[in-house]
Parts: C-alpha cells; structure tokens; sequence
C-alpha cells in the first residue's frame, strides 16, 4: 500500500504535530516488472540499506539547505509532548525479503515534500476537520496534495487540562478510490489500536488519580483560577512540565509496537485488494468484428492465389462479390433467398464456376450468415467432396456432381456461367442488369441456383433479408446488425442444448412451449440444431456443468 500512516498529537501550546510515522519502501534492485529478482534478498544492498543508516540529529534525512534549517528549528522548539523519538534514534526497520518492501519509521518522512503533506494532513485532522463528538473516523483531501483518512481520539492525562489529550492516526495517500475501499479495514484496525491505547491512558489516570488522594492533592491546578493562562499552558500541577506520549502511558517500548502494527497495517491494508484475472466461460464461437474482418481478409488472400493459377492455366482473371448485398443485386432476391435458406439451414452449398475467384468469393460472401465454427469450406477443387467434409464446396466447371446429391433436397447448386459459355446473351438480359444496378463487371454472366424451395422460412433468414433490402443501412451498419443478430441466436442455441440434454425424456409439448419462450418457431429448430456445432468441446462442457449444477441447487 503506497500510503503514511501517522500518528499526530494537538498540543495546547504547540498546536498540531506530528509524532510518529510510518511508510514503505520498494527496492528498484527488485522490481519485478524487470526481471531482476534473481538476486537473493538477504544479500540485497539496497534491501539492507536502511537498516545501518543513522541520521544527523534534528535532520530530516534526504533534506538539503533551507529546508533543513527549517525543520531543525521546528523541532527545537517543540515540547515533550510534541516529540517522539529521541534525535539520536535512528527509526525502526522491518524488511519484508518476500516481497522486497522496506518499512520505515521515524518521527517524520524521509522526504521534506513529504513532510509537508503529512503536516497538512495533521493539522486538517486535529484543528480544520471536525466529527459529530470529535472522535471518529473521516475522510477528506483533493488531488493536488492527496487524500486522507483519519481517525481522532483522546488519552486521559491527569496533568492536562480536562484531564485529556487529543490525539489521531491518519493515513495518507494519492490513490482515492483505494483509499475509499480501504475504509472498513482501516476503521477495524485504527480501532483496535486506539482501544489498547486508551486501555493503557486509563489505567495510567486511575493509578496517578489514586496517588493524588492518597497524597492529598488535588489534581487541578487551575481550581481557584490563580495562574496566568501563558503559565497554565507551560505548567501542569505547579512545575509539571508537559510529557510525551510513552510517558503518558508508562510504555517505553510505545513506538517500536507502533511501528509494527503501522507496518502490518500498510503490508495488510496492500494485500486485501489486489487485481486479479476474471476468466469467464470459454467462448464457444468468435462472433464480433474481429470474424467479419477475418472473413473479408480471406478471399483477398485466396484470390493472389487464384489469380496464379489462373495464368498458370491460361485463363483470366474472373469478378468477384464484396458481399452479401453485392450478390442480392446480381443474382435477384428470389435466386439469393434460395441459396441463403439452405446456408443457415446446413445444406451443402456447391458452387461451380470457371473463374476460381469468382466461386471463392461468392463462398467467403456467405460464410458471414453463420457462425464460422459451422463453417467448413473446401474454395476450388476438381473432385467432389462429400457433405460431411465440407459444406461449401467450389468446383471446377468439368466437375459431374454424382446422382444420389442431386436427387436429395440437402444441397443448393450455384452454375456461373461465364460470358464465353453464353454468346448469345441478349442485349435485353443486360439491360435488365444494368437496371438492378449491377457492376459492369458481371455484365454476361449468368448463374444458375438448383435446390430445394421451401415454403417456411427461418426467422433469422426473414430478418437478414430485411435488412439487405433497407437502403438506409450501410455496409457497416449492417455488418454489426448481423453480428448482433448471430449471437442472440447463439443465445438460443446454448439453451435448446442444455435443455435436450437434461436427464428424462422431453414431450413435444415441452420442446414447442420452449421455443415459443426463446421466440423461434418450430420451422427454427433445424437452423438451431445446426449452430450447435459451432459449440465448441469445451464449452458444451461448461454448459452441462452450469446445467448440472443448476438442477442439484
């Protein structure tokens, strides 16, 4: 805890002063951050530093010139009451060798900036800032010369008018939010420390109290109003001068207990709130920008790739599609509303065409639709490949799709058909083109969708298509639209897999009740089921942990 914990008296005569304080030190041999702890700490130099230094009388150490002189001439005129330590004492040292932190105590801070905080702190405490009753805890401070959190008290003294001192344990430091937190700690213990002593000022009073009557004097020198106020000031009880707080509480081994409470506070007080890395679930799919930046980076990729084979095979560079909206507009609502109901479905989407960076891009275009862990893709080959290596599949133009796929409805069919394979394309069909607002690109080229047409549609297929068909939303607006949409149906997702694989067998009625809460319709189920493979292994782990979990409480 980079704080000052200081104890701080109000004279009579003297006003407020510092008594004792207590701060820490880091040794720079040790940082950790730069990899020098292979030093072994009890042979560290500047570990042990402190431990041998003695201090010129009446100095305040690391001070220079002026401002020395000042604080010597402070302190010399200072009573009993407003010292602590003798000017010979060197302070106390406790080295913490884990940790490499030194604490350090004396009657005031090494540094004279320091010093002044810690005076300012002091004299807030003990004259400007006041508690309901005067003893309590309080906090106050601002940015420029730090925040403060004290707590004020009183030892009974039979030699001090009103028979107490007023005393307060303050703690300084930059950090206010840290120092807000720390107020349960700090109040538990600057209580604890004040019971013990107040215990020791009590029992200290009694027994002077009960000397006094045994002796048959009264402890009130002030009774009959005869001394001057300058002289009830300097005096108590006739020639009583005033006494330190050791003294007052018969404890000569006061300070060096205080040094270890105020050390174990500041090494405790650092501990308790530390930071920490909150690891959440695993995630069982990547769906924020970062995918749709990946995605738009591969047919770039692909496509140097593409546009060397193409030489190498003496054909010429083909179009490609930037995306989804792109190939709406090329390929007509009807033709890309059957190509996208089988992708968010999880039927085999084939793409044949000449030009590999045109067939690979239409791919890369429709990956977006569906979490990329339900992806698998195979861009351009010359062999057909079965549906469960792959759900995208681009092939070559010579490429013969066998029967048994062409006779089942789990697959779509996408034939580019390039301008040299269509020569007599009509000047109408590129008329038409241009009015959809084609790029002069794909002018002559033709596509040809095969698949199965089904009546109802997903409705996360409904809501996509809206939004394609919103000119108000641009690319990037709808890029961050599909991402939402995705994971709220991940969402769902994770709550159809707990549910069917909760222990007992499931009615149908209980799985359309559910799907009627998450706001699917049954025609949803299949696009459901399919999204559960983009969870990953260790994810579905963590969800039936949660589930089993959940069901025992």
């Amino acid at each position: 805890m980079n704080a000052i914990i200081a104890l701080c008296h109000f004279c009579e005569y003297h006003g407020p002063s510092v008594l004792f304080c207590t701060q820490a030190f880091h040794c720079e041999a040790h940082d950790p951050l730069k990899g020098t702890l292979h030093t072994s700490p009890s042979e560290c130099g500047a570990c042990m530093k402190r431990k041998f230094t003695r201090f010129a009388p009446d100095v305040t150490p690391g001070s220079s010139g002026s401002a020395q002189e000042s604080w010597a001439s402070s302190r010399s005129s200072q009573c009993e009451a407003c010292k602590s330590l003798d000017h010979t004492h060197a302070g106390f040292i406790s080295i913490d060798h884990e940790a490499h932190v030194s604490y350090y105590s004396n009657r005031s801070p090494e540094q004279p900036e320091l010093y002044s905080v810690v005076r300012q702190a002091c004299v807030r405490s003990l004259s400007c800032e006041v508690c309901p009753g005067r003893e309590g805890p309080m906090f106050f401070g601002e940015e420029s010369s730090g925040y403060v959190f004290t707590h004020t008290f009183f030892l009974k003294d039979t030699q001090s008018r009103g028979f107490q001192r007023w005393y307060s344990i303050i703690a300084v430091m930059k950090d206010r939010i840290y120092l807000v937190n720390s107020w349960p700690f700090l109040v538990s213990n600057f209580r604890e420390l004040i019971d013990e002593l107040q215990a020791k000022a009590n029992a200290v009073y009694d027994i002077e109290l009960a000397e006094s009557v045994q002796k048959g004097h009264h402890i009130q020198p002030s009774a009959n109003g005869a001394f001057p106020l300058d002289t009830f000031r300097r005096q108590r009880g006739g020639n009583k001068t005033y006494r330190g707080i050791a003294d007052l509480l018969r404890d000569k081994d006061l300070f060096a207990t205080l040094h270890q409470r105020l050390s174990w506070m500041l090494k405790a007080c650092g501990n308790r709130i530390t930071e920490k890395l909150l690891e959440g679930p695993p995630k069982e799919e990547p769906l924020t920008d970062l995918e749709v930046q990946h995605d738009d980076d591969e047919p770039q990729e692909s496509s140097d790739t593409a546009m060397l084979a193409d030489t190498e095979e003496g054909g010429t560079s083909g179009p490609v599609f930037s995306s989804l909206r792109h190939i709406l507009k090329v390929l007509g609502s009807h033709k890309f509303h059957l190509l996208a109901f089988h992708v968010i479905q999880g039927n085999q989407v084939i793409v044949r065409g000449e030009n590999r960076r045109t067939v690979e891009s239409i791919l890369n275009c429709l990956k977006v639709l569906i979490p990329s862990g339900c992806c698998s893709c195979v861009p351009y080959t010359t062999e057909y490949k079965d549906s469960y290596a792959c759900n995208f599949l681009g092939l070559a133009p010579a490429v013969e799709i066998p029967s048994h796929i062409l006779s089942s409805d789990l697959f779509v069919l996408v034939d580019i058909v390039s301008p040299q394979g269509q020569p007599d394309a009509s000047v109408e069909a590129m008329n038409q083109q241009e009015q959809r607002g084609e790029m002069d690109e794909f002018q002559g080229y033709g596509f040809v969708v095969c698949g199965k047409e089904n009546a109802m549609d997903p409705s996360i297929l409904q809501k996509v298509e809206e939004a394609l068909e919103n000119e108000n939303l641009s690319d990037a607006v709808f890029d961050q639209l599909l991402i939402c949409l995705k994971e709220e149906w991940m969402d769902k997702v994770k709550v159809i897999f707990k549910f069917a694989r909760r222990s007992g067998q499931t009615t149908r009625e209980e799985k359309e009740k559910l799907l009627q809460i998450l706001g699917a319709k049954p025609e949803d189920e299949i696009v459901l089921k399919f999204w559960m493979k983009a969870l990953n292994k260790q994810y579905r782990s963590h969800l039936l942990t949660c589930s089993s979990t959940g069901s025992n409480t």
